[in-house]
């Protein structure tokens, strides 16, 4: 590959203008097998079989394993260990990684056949303490420092946000450090400054003995005993918030193929409720619990839970007021705080054993415990045949699963079983949902919805006039729609398009809902069905930050569906930094690219909008990139007096490492949004993959920790 910074593109400000135009080129408007598989002739259950000290047996033979369905035993048809874990060959850092002015090395998406594990870092942030909200943030830094590892699609999500910009599966560090960031402690839930709440003084009522006492002597008792119930009905309320969060989670993760984990963090909760008398019963806790157990055994979602109290103390500390109380009230109020512990860790205990995962209890090193649990992603796989009872909804309602290992030393945990599906109720199916509702529970999904193939990219950028914005470009294939015959011989299609901008507390901050329908005839017809075409919007961003774009469209004629998201840091310009656009892509032909060398004629039949929204070269081809700097100092009459380099990256290794050169300043005035560009030219023999263009831009007259600015694209390289 040979980098050619052959002059400025000719007439850039055009290509600027036609990538960010609101209408251009617009026309008239899996890696893994299945874990569990639940049907009526094949049940498939993974296994984790470990030894005494918790270490992962990867040799078990299928003559060692017995699995019993309701007490019976079932003769297995399929067996097999599937390893979620390679050997990872450590990236080479930079020399200067310490250095916090260092330049970042931009990270890759990662492809579905390159997922090896797919992790939910959840914080249960309704319930968590002051103090577990911050050994949680720690936890979670030193995962991503760490433990993470190539490969892994990770997503860190609060139980009390919403979808925000930070609540995705990821890849990128970056993403994952801004997330780590909100985990902070929530004062309207549960959770206090410590893990227990301070024991105040009350009134001795223990000797009352006086039978002659009325009602108002006693109303201390009363009063107590119904503010116990009121915390125990305040807790459960926090406690299904939380686990319908999780539900939503899990129900998403059901779409990704293969075992995924949902690592949990959290204070704890209790199964079950305290009546006005002080007798416990199974509640809408329980209730909720069981529901999100059969869901996540039907998703292949296996729960480790972590208690972010760590090694508690329960008895008095500097903070309890224990003045004027007698022995057999200490005693109590220390027992009722042993039993909170007790009773908060066994739902914690019974969500990870019923899914076929363990809690991590009475430890402060939360990160060894995180730890174990990624230890914990390897599984034998084994299957058998049901009979014809098992989905008998006048037989049972719950299918108990009991799996045996004969091998002495050995530890096996596996799920507990499976509702009878005749007994579920029935989801609304996504058919009977209106248009408008089907758009917006693919707008909503964790993950992309992929009956109509899009490719979407979403590029930051300023005017002078309008300020900053954000403009989507969404490719769509034009074969995934259903085109009917309309009159003189026209093809007509009809599709409903919805775009939500989410800020990182998950609030909508923009939204889009519109219809088009194309009417196309002839070769622009052909053209759409084998190209496809770009549909691109613009959203103005008033304040910088983190956004999650996400967009679905839905075709009418056939009813399918398409959705994708991305993620996209909008820098503040009012600090006067020196800073990036996103980044133009144009893919040309050796022939295109002479001609525009030669006549400096920017109309080359060449197509940047689509370029840039699907980010693919071919080999052999000439890639021209343009951007935008904002910024760059021309203070005391001087010229800007600034300088580009470009490197690429393929695997996360540095292929180029290109020379610094002035950025050409030939045509231009308005020195607060400079144009550049370059071209890379990718030989016939450049391996096909993912690749990185990262620009860095150093302003020699700013400060000098001012000075530098970058910018990056993923683009892939096909033959």
């Amino acid at each position: 590959m040979k980098a050619d910074m052959k002059g400025c593109l000719f007439g850039i400000a055009a290509v600027m203008v036609l990538a960010f135009a609101a209408s251009a080129q617009v026309p008239t408007p899996t890696p893994d097998n299945d874990v569990v598989k639940i049907s009526t002739n094949l049940i498939q259950v993974d296994v984790s079989v470990t030894d005494l000290k918790g270490k992962v047996i990867n040799d078990i033979k299928p003559g060692e394993i017995e699995i019993y369905e309701n007490g019976e035993k079932q003769k297995i048809t399929n067996f097999s260990f599937v390893q979620t874990t390679k050997t990872v060959t450590e990236r080479p850092t930079p020399a200067d990684k310490n250095d916090k002015n260092a330049i970042p090395i931009p990270q890759a998406i990662l492809r579905p056949d390159q997922i090896r594990r797919t992790i939910a870092l959840v914080v249960d942030d309704l319930s968590l303490s002051f103090e577990s909200a911050y050994q949680t943030r720690r936890a979670l830094k030193k995962f991503v420092d760490e433990q993470m590892k190539e490969g892994d699609l990770v997503a860190i999500i609060r139980t009390g946000a919403g979808i925000g910009a930070l609540q995705q599966f990821t890849s990128e560090k970056r993403i994952l450090y801004a997330a780590i960031e909100k985990v902070k402690w929530n004062p309207s839930g549960t959770g206090g400054v410590s893990a227990f709440a301070p024991i105040e003084s009350a009134p001795d009522t223990s000797m009352q003995t006086d039978p002659s006492a009325t009602p108002d002597d006693t109303a201390t008792t009363s009063s107590t005993d119904a503010g116990q119930s009121l915390d125990d009905f305040r807790g459960s309320v926090f406690a299904t918030g939380t686990l319908g969060a999780l539900k939503f989670i899990v129900t998403g993760m059901s779409e990704l193929p293969g075992r995924k984990s949902v690592i949990l963090f959290s204070d704890g909760f209790k199964m079950f409720e305290n009546d006005d008398q002080g007798n416990q019963e199974s509640g809408r806790v329980m209730d909720f619990l069981k529901e999100l157990i059969d869901v996540a055994n039907r998703s292949t979602v296996v729960f480790y839970t972590v208690d972010a109290r760590g090694l508690q103390f329960t008895g008095f500390t500097a903070a309890d007021s224990v003045t004027d109380t007698s022995p057999a009230a200490m005693s109590k109020q220390l027992q009722a705080r042993s039993d909170q512990l007790h009773d908060t860790q066994e739902g914690l205990s019974f969500l990870a054993d019923q899914t076929g995962g363990f809690a991590v209890k009475n430890n402060n090193d939360l990160s060894g415990g995180v730890r174990k649990i990624l230890d914990d992603q390897s599984y034998y796989l084994v299957a058998y045949e049901p009979d014809a009872e098992t989905f008998d909804p006048a037989t049972r309602k719950f299918n108990k699963l009991e799996v045996k290992i004969l091998r002495s030393g050995a530890k096996v945990r596996y799920r507990s079983g499976f509702f009878n599906v005749a007994q579920k109720k029935v989801e609304k199916p996504t058919s009977a949902l209106t248009p408008g509702q089907q758009l917006e529970t693919a707008l909503v999904s964790p993950f992309a919805v992929g009956g109509i193939d899009l490719r979407f990219n979403a590029l930051f950028g300023s005017d002078v006039k309008t300020g900053s914005f954000v403009r989507s470009l969404l490719h769509i294939n034009g074969r995934d729609l259903q085109f009917t015959d309309d009159k003189d011989g026209t093809k007509k299609a009809t599709f409903d398009v919805l775009a939500m901008s989410f800020g990182d507390n998950g609030q909508v901050v923009d939204q889009l809902a519109k219809t088009f329908t194309l009417t196309l005839k002839g070769s622009v017809y052909q053209k759409a069905i084998t190209d496809g075409f770009v549909y691109n919007f613009a959203f103005p961003v008033k304040k910088p930050g983190a956004y999650q774009y996400r967009v679905a469209i839905r075709d009418v004629s056939s009813g399918k569906i398409g959705s994708a998201t991305q993620f996209i840091e909008v820098p503040s310009l009012k600090k006067g930094h020196v800073t990036l656009s996103s980044i133009i892509l144009e893919d040309l032909t050796a022939d295109q690219w002479k001609r525009l060398a030669d006549t400096h004629d920017a109309n080359v039949g060449s197509n940047p909008l689509t370029d840039t929204a699907l980010r693919r070269v071919k080999q052999g081809t000439v890639l021209r990139y343009a951007y935008e700097i904002y910024n760059a100092k021309s203070g005391g009459g001087k010229t800007p007096n600034v300088q580009a380099k470009i490197r690429v990256f393929r695997d996360g290794k540095l292929l180029l490492d290109g020379q610094q050169k002035a950025v050409d300043l030939t045509g231009q005035s308005d020195f607060q949004n400079l144009k550049a560009s370059g071209a890379m030219q990718f030989g016939k023999s450049m391996p096909p993959g993912d690749y990185i263009l990262q620009i860095i831009v150093t302003d020699s007259l700013a400060g000098a920790k001012q000075q530098i600015a970058t910018q990056f694209v993923q683009f892939e390289v096909v033959e």
